[in-house]
């Protein structure tokens, strides 16, 4: 079936407002990602504008309709990269005005003497150029990660099915790789096979244009989408206060460790409780109590590894399931994390000199203890131990068996 360019042109231009209608009702939903979002929808707008003018650019004198409706196009592809740069936390709006008054420029002076050259060839390689800068925002993306704060192994799994970001990383990157070859090669072979070829290039160059104006677009939304679903699933995962993960986390990660953990692979648990949380918090308030919190969370995170799933289980209670970790080295992970606290808290939280320790029970993963529900029990029997004992120290089990527990 035969489609006149005519044809491409409108479906061009329908699918960019199409575009720039639904990402701008989709601003709403992200409010994190609003502006970015209204900025992108602004430049899908702007390129099926710029569209539009190339099919009466011949009604103006010279080459203003050319140069005009190459401005607007151009305006369009920089907010899009504007739009992208957004979500990265940056913007290009001094090197934007700089590009579009040096294409002005060009028009006014060369393009002036040399209209057909200016339109088939060289206003493609700003167009190049702009759209390598934005498949370059996409691939760093470093922007998309969601907040620093939250626990670094939900971001991870999250992450991991973000691959909308390469999808549109493609889009771009084939998008100035085409408008090179127009820039540098189209001449030469225009030379070589006339003015039909030329037209035909022209002709795929809009095929192109409909794809890079459907699929842009929609992998754009579904990376927001996934983000915004990201940061919800790490909110519900995530504790408030510390930013440790959940008890819902805990188990969720923890069955994972241990389902995958190698029959040779040691796996112990620490169990931690503060002491005499309830009389810091009676003498002292919530505001300090929560300080306390926050202390002993941030401590403990930076005693254990990055493979350690650390948690906050209870109010006062926090637990650390640490894979390839047997029980003397968990042990020492532990009486790190103790020592530490204890020193931290006598220096004074929030101004206030409060002394606050830490009792923690150790379990070692055994050979008949499949789950971490067991695990777990066994570390809990040790802590309710170091407790009777005075607390502040480190209690230490190893399960044996479903029903055989000893001391060590």
């Amino acid at each position: 079936m035969h489609v006149d360019l005519l044809t491409i042109y409108f479906l061009l231009i329908g699918t960019l407002l199409t575009s720039s209608l639904i990402t701008l009702w989709e601003h709403r939903t992200h409010p994190a990602r609003s502006k970015a979002l209204r900025i992108l929808a602004a430049g899908y707008a702007t390129l099926a504008t710029g569209c539009a003018a190339v099919l009466v650019r011949a009604d103006l004198p010279g080459v203003w309709g050319a140069a005009l409706s190459n401005l607007v196009i151009m305006t369009g592809y920089l907010l899009v990269l504007h739009g992208v740069a957004t979500l990265n936390g940056r913007q290009y709006r001094e090197a934007s005005f700089a590009l579009l008054a040096l294409i002005a420029l060009t028009w006014a002076t060369w393009g002036a003497r040399h209209p057909a050259d200016m339109w088939y060839y060289a206003s493609a390689f700003p167009i190049a150029l702009v759209s390598a800068m934005t498949s370059r925002e996409l691939l760093r993306g470093d922007g998309m990660k969601g907040a620093p704060s939250v626990q670094t192994r939900v971001q991870t799994r999250v992450q991991a099915r973000v691959q909308p970001r390469y999808v549109a990383t493609f889009v771009t990157g084939f998008h100035a790789l085409f408008y090179v070859f127009r820039t540098f090669v189209l001449p030469v072979l225009g030379s070589r096979y006339g003015d039909g070829f030329v037209a035909l290039v022209s002709k795929i160059t809009m095929y192109e244009g409909v794809l890079y104006s459907v699929v842009l677009p929609m992998a754009l939304l579904k990376l927001i989408r996934e983000e915004t679903h990201g940061q919800l699933l790490r909110e519900s995962q995530t504790d408030y206060l510390t930013h440790l993960g959940n008890r819902r986390w805990f188990f969720e990660e923890g069955e994972r460790v241990m389902r995958e953990a190698r029959a040779a692979q040691p796996v112990s648990l620490l169990a931690f409780d503060l002491d005499h949380f309830k009389t810091i918090n009676d003498r002292y308030g919530h505001k300090t109590g929560d300080e306390v919190l926050k202390a002993f969370a941030g401590i403990a995170r930076n005693a254990m590894g990055p493979d350690a799933i650390l948690a906050r289980i209870g109010g006062e209670e926090f637990a650390a399931l640490l894979p390839g970790h047997d029980r003397l080295r968990a042990k020492a992970v532990g009486e790190a994390i103790a020592r530490r606290f204890a020193q931290s808290a006598t220096h004074g939280i929030e101004g206030v000199h409060i002394r606050a320790t830490v009792s923690i029970g150790l379990a070692q993963h055994g050979r008949e203890a499949s789950t971490l529900s067991d695990l777990l029990a066994a570390a809990d029997a040790a802590l309710y131990n170091a407790k009777s004992l005075g607390g502040n120290r480190l209690e230490m089990q190893l399960l044996q068996g479903p029903d055989q527990v000893s001391y060590l």
